[in-house]
């Protein structure tokens, strides 16, 4: 771990020893690639003391790439991860196939391109610098789509900047660096509070996408099955923390986002919990949309299914066991 954190540029985002019962905990290191809603589950977890309840020990470390996340679990640094699809897709087409998917937060796209007040149609994006956090990533995706739906050529029309992350996208366009962004909540909002116009809003276009899903090895399952279901299971009560305590959310956000305006909050809020999936569901329109743009550079990808790539025996278990419903039933 110490050699991820000083090559990948990572840093700690929070670690927890925890017992139960006097059992010693299972330990697990988890990667997440995004310091937005759809990936706050385990703060949210940290927060709540789920990780205490489920008797887990959590390193979570945040590194703000798909590609660089996969890095990390090749390299034996992380048992999992929550992350966008693309950068473990990637990997499972070039032939490490012993990545697998175990549940989702987000299966489609909310991004939104913002641009300099100017700019009032996605016509006039043609010739302009539009900033992405990196070539590849959910934010270029859907940059790339959306462009291509109101008919502009991603490739020929725009030149794409990679910013390194959200919140570098958002100080880009605000220091005139670009002329528009992609981004998701919370840094639309903050944006928009700023001024700055909703040029494409991508919630409209509700564009399929493993935009943050839980991933592992195969291996890892063989080995630590039941650590990482109670990881799955701290997940999904965190789950139903997000989606029903708003306060208790608020501040988990305010302090991942540093924000403390209530409009942003509520504007992000409100704008993405809709998007995001209570029972960590799996959809294979999400990964379709990853194969189908894989292959447009590598032809391997039309030989692997979506289903290949997904496990739900957790899903599975928490269903047919009645967690769920009990989880859901509950109140805090």
């Amino acid at each position: 771990m110490r050699r991820l954190l000083c090559n990948a540029g990572a840093f700690v985002f929070f670690a927890a020893g925890l017992f139960s019962n006097g059992a010693a905990a299972e330990k697990l290191n988890i990667v997440n690639s995004s310091l937005v809603m759809s990936q706050s589950l385990p703060s949210i977890a940290h927060e709540a003391g789920l990780y205490r309840k489920y008797n887990l020990e959590l390193q979570v470390v945040y590194i703000a790439s798909s590609g660089m996340v996969t890095a990390a679990m090749l390299g034996g640094d992380a048992e999992a991860a929550l992350t966008g699809g693309v950068g473990i897709l990637r990997a499972f087409v070039q032939g490490n196939t012993d990545f697998v998917f175990i549940g989702s937060v987000k299966n489609i796209l909310t991004h939104s391109i913002l641009s300099a007040p100017q700019l009032k149609r996605p016509e006039d994006l043609k010739g302009r610098k539009i900033g992405v956090t990196r070539i590849g990533s959910n934010s270029h995706y859907f940059a790339v789509q959306a462009l291509r739906r109101v008919g502009l050529d991603p490739i020929k029309d725009v030149t794409f900047i990679q910013t390194g992350g959200a919140t570098e996208n958002l100080a880009a366009l605000l220091n005139g660096a670009i002329d528009a962004a992609t981004m998701t909540a919370p840094a639309d909002a903050q944006a928009a509070a700023r001024g700055y116009r909703y040029i494409i809003h991508g919630r409209e276009l509700r564009i399929p996408y493993a935009a943050a899903s839980f991933a592992t090895r195969r291996t890892v399952i063989a080995r630590r099955q039941q650590a990482i279901g109670q990881f799955m299971r701290a997940m999904a009560e965190a789950s139903k923390i997000l989606h029903t305590d708003k306060e208790f959310t608020y501040k988990v956000l305010a302090k991942q986002w540093r924000v403390t305006d209530r409009k942003v909050m509520d504007s992000a809020y409100e704008a993405e919990i809709k998007a995001l999936e209570p029972r960590l569901d799996l959809t294979v329109d999400a990964f379709k949309a990853i194969l189908d743009e894989v292959a447009e550079i590598d032809p391997r990808a039309k030989k692997v299914k979506p289903d290949d790539l997904i496990d739900r025996r957790y899903l599975d278990e928490m269903e047919k066991s009645g967690f769920f419903d009990r989880l859901w039933a509950s109140k805090r």
